[in-house]
């Protein structure tokens, strides 16, 4: 392995010391990249490196976001361009932080297979094709991945993809989108809709879903819910399926979730193992986390409420049924 200025400090938790403003905060280059994985067994598990002749180097597939882009939109166009295969993410791996010319860059990781083999991670390398960024491409077992790669970081981003489960899959619960206020609506509260920010970001869902993979949809049976999927289960051929458990209830003036009936139903859909989008109210989604993380064995943030409009992604093993990783994000970046 060669020396490089880009090679980090053992942690991936902080930046390594720098010369320009020390001891204060510099906003870090964002980027995003892919451990693109293939094969049916561990034992015939093989990732993707790419070679980029300017630098003379082996890597992983990365790139810097563009402006405003959606984190998860640019793991996966940074894929498509320097593989030529659609990246369908998989679980979130640690970050890589490390100084580039002497400022701080971010790498986000996630494992991904091929989009048309997302199931059993057999994508193939027919869509690449040699250009002036990347002019090769190739697969080849982990360990002589560790051995290729020219840079300590991207060793570190393998051995954090290895040491996890490859094969998991995606369960978000999404909060609706914006819908007005509660008091300025007259109706039936079921029949509320979105407003203009509500539906801008059921728009840009349509965008950002997709690198998950493509995830059915449950959602309650509020209009506001399943008008924030509704545009991405069109785009999609996805049905929508409501779910009466995820629906908040009225009882005179007061309003409340049905949190068994909740549970259940999520727990329904973890012994599922598809790829599923469930669209809920704001009350409804730090009890039903908690209850499916205690489930998958795994421990509770303090901080599981969503502001409309933003989504939790649960991603679980498929060989256990436990929390593989976790992370959130908003519609909109």
């Amino acid at each position: 392995m060669a020396d490089h200025p880009d090679d980090p400090i053992t942690t991936t938790s902080a930046f390594p010391p720098r010369d320009t403003a020390p001891g204060g905060y510099l906003e870090p280059i964002r980027a995003a990249g892919t451990v693109l994985w293939r094969g049916e067994t561990p034992e015939e598990r093989e990732v993707a490196l790419v070679h980029r002749p300017d630098r003379a180097d082996w890597s992983l597939p990365k790139g810097k976001l563009k402006s405003s882009e959606h984190l998860l939109s640019a793991a996966v166009r940074e894929g498509l361009e320097e593989t030529g295969m659609r990246p369908v993410l998989g679980r979130r791996l640690p970050p890589q932080r490390y100084l580039k010319d002497g400022w701080p860059k971010q790498v986000e990781w996630w494992a991904a297979t091929a989009a048309h083999d997302a199931g059993t991670g057999g994508g193939p390398a027919s869509g690449f094709r040699p250009n002036d960024e990347i002019d090769a491409l190739e697969w080849m077992p982990l360990a002589a991945a560790r051995r290729r790669v020219t840079y300590g970081h991207d060793i570190q981003v393998l051995d954090n993809f290895a040491s996890g489960p490859a094969e998991t899959f995606p369960l978000v619960v999404l909060r609706h989108g914006s819908a007005g206020s509660k008091s300025g609506w007259d109706g039936d509260d079921l029949l509320r809709p979105l407003d203009s920010s509500g539906r801008a970001d059921a728009d840009e869902l349509v965008r950002v879903l997709p690198a998950l993979g493509t995830p059915r949809v449950v959602t309650s049976r509020a209009v506001r819910c399943a008008e924030t999927v509704m545009p991405y289960a069109a785009a999609h051929g996805t049905g929508i399926r409501t779910e009466g458990a995820f629906t908040l209830q009225t009882a005179g003036a007061e309003t409340f979730a049905d949190s068994a009936a909740a549970d259940a139903t999520f727990a329904a859909l973890i012994d599922d193992g598809l790829p599923t989008v469930v669209c809920t109210h704001g009350e409804v989604v730090p009890p039903l986390l908690r209850a499916a993380l205690d489930r998958l064995g795994a421990p509770a943030p303090q901080q599981l409420s969503l502001r409309k409009g933003t989504f939790w992604v649960l991603h679980v093993s498929r060989a256990d049924r436990g929390l593989a990783a976790m992370e959130r994000h908003a519609a909109r970046g």
